[in-house]
């Protein structure tokens, strides 16, 4: 039988990546502020980390999760 997964240890793990997804997205945001030219490629890596970070906040607000109760 497999190992049934907490719901308190997928909270924590879905907090933690868009702790690690938010801190991706303003870097690559601060790089492409300071670059004058800005490569088509950086624009859509952008675009998906913010996609991304975008997505798990919502995740979070679904499950209810607080980053308050984590940390």
């Amino acid at each position: 039988m497999a190992k049934k997964i907490k719901k308190s240890d997928m909270d924590e793990q879905l907090l933690d990546s868009i702790f690690k997804l938010e801190n991706e997205w303003k870097h690559i945001s601060s790089l492409l502020e300071q670059s004058i030219d800005r490569p088509v490629h950086a624009v859509n890596r952008e675009a998906l980390a913010q996609a991304n970070y975008l997505f798990l906040l919502r995740e979070a607000r679904h499950r209810k999760v607080s980053a308050m109760s984590f940390r």
